[in-house]
């Protein structure tokens, strides 16, 4: 089940695990989780059926991770029989778990909404006896082995840290920092921000840290407003992900402000956002299609009773305006959209003739 490969792909910006699991587990990489061509025959011969829980179905990220997720039971004849979208609403998520172990599904990939509030629908799923497989969060007080299968997660200590070191070149000496937090109890943004304010006491003592929260995500732009009003010597902003990221750049944008930001995912905003050389400075990029295939791979592994790690992890890639394009193509399998290409190759032009008069 686990296999030793490769390592990355020449020319990519990837980062090495730095973090550990829910648990403090030390994280097994993703390209070791295999099948063998025994299993993966077993695998199709069984045509297992699997659903998938999600807290949104709209994002850039969440797109990638359910390809990823369908394309890898395709190919071993899993049926990928519903995907639900919980629109961030923990009751929605408990009401779906509920449902599902009482029909005839034989695994569900979930994302949990939060932590303790999620854990004991979660933990009824499993002991209805469906196999359940985690995406980057395990709820308070479920165990692998007993409660679920695995944690299949990007490397989040490691983007937290990537964000920080990319924000410090745009930070001057002595200067302040914004962390523009999620509000609500979640393992992955939370590791992000402990990264980001490890990082920063360690190599930038000098750099004063602020912090606002948001529970909504349109509560991301006011926020970033609050933020300035109440620091007006802000250096720049490390926002947790890349959609509240970016609704901070508009409320910004709207009001004459202009900050140097670093965030988590290479969507498609925030990579024309970069392709202008605009306030997103550097991106600690995730592989949603990868990990979404990394936990398909898991979910067959614990179906056909293979042992699988409680922590199946992928390193994260560094982005900046000047590798956006070739990043794009990394992350998403496919090339980049035309107007960021065009965008690119704009501010590229335009910052050539400034230097040349």
């Amino acid at each position: 089940m686990i296999s030793k490969t490769k390592g990355n792909t020449p020319g990519e910006t990837a980062m090495s695990i730095a973090g550990l699991g829910p648990h403090g587990e030390r994280a097994v990489p993703a390209d070791q989780i295999q099948l063998s061509e025994a299993d993966a025959a077993e695998a199709r011969a069984r045509r297992f059926s699997v659903a998938v829980i999600l807290h949104t179905t709209t994002s850039d990220w969440s797109k990638q991770e359910l390809a990823g997720i369908a394309a890898t039971l395709g190919l071993h004849s899993a049926a990928l029989v519903e995907v639900i979208d919980c629109n961030f609403e923990v009751d929605l998520q408990i009401a779906a778990l509920d449902r599902l172990a009482r029909e005839p599904v034989d695994a569900v990939i979930s994302i949990p909404i939060g932590n303790a509030r999620v854990a004991a629908a979660h933990g009824a799923l499993t002991h209805s006896g469906r196999k359940l497989v985690l995406l980057d969060n395990a709820p308070t007080g479920m165990l692998p082995g007993a409660d679920y299968a695995s944690v299949v997660s990007t490397d989040n200590f490691g983007l937290g840290q990537s964000c920080a070191s990319m924000l410090s070149a745009h930070t001057p000496a002595n200067g302040t920092a914004g962390i523009l937090g999620y509000g609500v109890d979640f393992f992955a943004t939370h590791e992000r921000e402990i990264a980001f304010r490890k990082w920063m006491a360690t190599h930038r003592p000098d750099v004063t840290l602020v912090r606002e929260r948001f529970a909504e995500l349109d509560g991301a732009g006011p926020a970033a407003l609050a933020m300035v009003k109440k620091t007006p010597e802000l250096s720049g902003i490390f926002a947790v992900w890349d959609v509240p990221a970016m609704k901070a750049v508009r409320a910004l944008a709207q009001n004459g402000i202009d900050i140097p930001m670093t965030t988590v995912d290479l969507g498609n905003e925030v990579a024309l956002e970069m392709s202008r050389h605009g306030m997103i400075k550097g991106v600690g990029a995730q592989m949603p299609y990868d990990q979404g295939s990394a936990a398909a791979r898991v979910t067959l592994a614990a179906l056909l009773g293979l042992p699988v790690p409680p922590w199946v992890a992928l390193p994260g890639r560094e982005v900046t305006p000047f590798d956006v394009i070739e990043a794009y193509q990394l992350i998403w399998h496919q090339p980049a959209p035309r107007a960021i290409i065009e965008s690119s190759r704009a501010t590229a032009a335009a910052q050539g003739q400034n230097a040349s008069r």
